[in-house]
């Protein structure tokens, strides 16, 4: 079998998983984020967190909740990481310094998992778990909380109520992401991922059988538990520092695949999700062929570029195999790649910053487009509603009529809290890479030069702002500068468009629905697909074509 050949069975196979997951995970979400009824250890998570679940909440409060549980987080899990050095199971670790526990606060809290450090060097048991950990639970159903209070502005009317926050966060938790890890932990763990609180152990290098002489130092850690959240909850940090290209955390091509499904099948799911919970599944599809129609076809343009592009070291090796595992293989890498950056994942496999040119240039596309095909755990979701309104508001001014979505109307307030939405991100990824350049210091820490280098500082600050966490690799991020903008930079980008979804929500709950009639767009239409489609990646080519041209494109056309 052919490695083309072999991706694409590959691909079909996820595909066919999804697939399969798609309706009854959808229906349990609509489920548990419908049902009035609260599970015993949830009623004893309320009484300790002092909230009221019954408690309706416009969306003022409801964003006061997010922020309030976010800024805790971060604050916790700043200390834990300061007073490393005196914990328990910390394996000789010392404490982490000031910008960069921030720096990982930050992250973690805001489901970025960017790591500007080397996990198996740096963090012990307690601050994994106990810390990296919950925050990979927690920082994921927050995302879903927000995707869900939208969807709710879209299904209620005459109302400014969303629901209530910290039951919307807990059912996230124990309904939801809590239950999908144990099963896949307990895969992962069958499939050779390790599950232990070992200590550090030295290990013998061998070449053909015979010791070289030398050695390397390896410690164990609760893996496979984390790497279950890790993907489900499109967290993405590494327990250990090559991430998923780890034999610890993905040692076959079967748990790669699998876990390739577990990163999209939440987001993928959410648009059933939405239909159900809006009365009408047709519109979900309509918003799943809109992911998957970008998704597919950003992974045949990688797989493309990856085993067609020329020269001789690549034809001999069948393609661009440098940065990638050989037990995966281009196909297999390629889809990770893809579905890591389409995701706010960050999960990687391979090293992109070794992708061709053009390769690099795709998975960075990928975070540019918002990370809406499917996107992370909840905010893939409203991202691609936000968008869905900005092209439902195209539609109008083409054929001047007043914009509907979902029988309410898009009017001068929403369209308002859309632009601000879509223009925050590439505010802040422009920005800070054109700061980052402009001045001395932090160009020191590019390993490359050129066109190379200028992607090098793009993609970190197109990752961290759109909460992808992955890195291109070449770029020495552990220092101040980059430690405390790209910090910024996560935070910036997680919670000030989620503002404006929430105001989006509200704006759309108080409005009574508006009638449908003989010139209403049909938006659960495949004409409406193209639309959204074609809007995207429209807007999108036209906020980041000439920071891209710098870079991968430059790189790309003259290799």
């Amino acid at each position: 079998m052919g490695p083309v050949l072999a991706g694409v069975l590959q691909l079909l196979a996820l595909i066919a998983a999804l697939a399969l997951a798609y309706v009854p995970l959808g229906n349990h979400m609509a489920k548990v984020y419908s049902s009035d009824k609260h599970w015993r250890v949830e009623k004893w998570i309320y009484k300790g967190i002092g909230a009221n679940p019954n408690t309706e909440m416009r969306w003022p409060a409801y964003l006061r909740g997010v922020l309030a549980f976010s800024a805790v987080s971060v604050l916790f899990l700043y200390l834990l990481q300061r007073v490393q050095g005196s914990l328990p199971g910390s394996l000789g670790f010392s404490s982490i310094d000031p910008d960069q526990a921030f720096n990982t606060a930050a992250s973690f809290a805001t489901n970025t998992n960017w790591q500007s450090y080397y996990g198996e060097q740096a963090m012990g048991h307690v601050v994994q778990t106990g810390g990296l950990a919950v925050q990979n639970f927690v920082s994921a159903a927050v995302g879903i909380a927000v995707a869900v209070a939208l969807v709710r502005g879209f299904a209620r009317s005459r109302t400014g109520e969303l629901g209530n926050f910290w039951s919307d966060l807990v059912r996230g938790v124990t309904r939801i992401l809590l239950p999908l890890s144990v099963v896949a932990a307990l895969v992962l763990v069958a499939c050779g991922v390790i599950q232990n609180f070992s200590g550090i152990h030295e290990v013998g290098q061998f070449f053909n059988g015979h010791s070289t002489g030398g050695g390397q130092q390896w410690n164990g850690g609760a893996v496979a538990s984390q790497e279950a959240i890790k993907e489900i909850g499109t967290n993405g940090g590494g327990y250990f520092n090559a991430n998923a290209a780890h034999p610890f955390e993905n040692p076959t091509p079967f748990t790669n695949l699998f876990e390739i499904f577990l990163l999209l099948v939440i987001p993928f799911a959410l648009t059933r999700t939405f239909g159900v919970m809006v009365g009408s599944v047709r519109q979900g599809y309509a918003i799943l062929a809109t992911m998957g129609a970008i998704w597919v076809g950003f992974i045949a343009l990688m797989m493309w570029t990856e085993f067609a592009h020329h020269g001789p070291a690549f034809e001999i090796a069948g393609g661009a195999m440098e940065g990638k595992e050989t037990r995966f293989g281009i196909g297999a890498s390629s889809i990770f790649a893809v579905s890591t950056t389409l995701t706010s994942t960050g999960a990687v496999d391979s090293f992109h910053s070794s992708f061709t040119g053009l390769g690099g240039g795709i998975t960075m596309l990928g975070m540019q487009l918002g990370e809406i095909a499917p996107g992370g755990t909840g905010s893939g979701l409203y991202g691609m509603l936000v968008m869905a309104v900005i092209a439902v508001f195209i539609a109008g001014l083409m054929v001047g009529r007043t914009p509907e979505y979902l029988g309410k109307k898009i009017g001068t307030r929403e369209i308002k809290f859309a632009a601000c939405y879509i223009l925050i991100t590439p505010a802040l990824v422009l920005v800070f890479t054109a700061v980052a350049m402009a001045l001395p210091t932090p160009a020191n820490s590019m390993t490359n030069s050129g066109a190379h280098g200028f992607s090098e500082i793009l993609y970190a600050y197109t990752s961290a702002s759109n909460n992808n966490g992955s890195a291109f690799a070449g770029l020495n991020a552990d220092t101040q500068w980059f430690n405390s903008t790209l910090g910024l930079a996560m935070i910036l980008g997680r919670f000030l468009p989620m503002v404006f979804v929430l105001a989006l929500a509200g704006s759309l709950a108080e409005q009574k629905p508006v009638p449908v009639t003989a010139g209403t767009l049909r938006t659960e239409k495949p004409l409406f697909t193209g639309l959204l489609v074609g809007a995207i990646l429209i807007i999108t080519g036209l906020t980041y074509f000439p920071a891209l041209a710098l870079g991968p494109l430059a790189e790309g056309l003259a290799s």
